[in-house]
């Protein structure tokens, strides 16, 4: 598969780089700031690997369990109740996660079905 043939990467990357820089204007906590720092920068560095080859599995499968980190660390991180942070991570994690399951998907798609030798 050819480069930048995943549009909807563009999308994580930016859902990453929001990530990474919402403590700046969202009331958050110690443990809210981390969290959204350290899964921010992971998905937009998948996401730009995703962008150059568009037709990693790993990588397409890690975004998607990158945006299920992002939906269940404001329970697991104690933040819940940080409303407007916790809001931020329910959002990015829906959207990194449908992104990285229609990344699968396609890739999925173009490769054809699997063959066993």
């Amino acid at each position: 598969m050819k480069r930048w043939t995943h549009p909807q990467d563009f999308i994580a990357l930016l859902a990453g780089i929001y990530a990474f820089l919402s403590p700046i204007w969202t009331a958050t906590t110690s443990k809210a700031t981390t969290t959204m720092i350290v899964l921010g920068i992971l998905t937009a560095g998948l996401a730009a690997v995703e962008l150059v080859r568009a037709d990693l599995l790993p990588a397409e499968g890690a975004t998607a369990l990158l945006g299920v980190l992002f939906f269940i660390s404001p329970w697991v991180m104690s933040f819940s109740g940080t409303h407007p942070m916790a809001w931020t991570a329910w959002i990015v994690g829906a959207v990194v996660f449908l992104i990285g399951v229609a990344d699968l998907q396609i890739t999925r798609s173009h490769r054809g079905p699997a063959t066993t030798s």
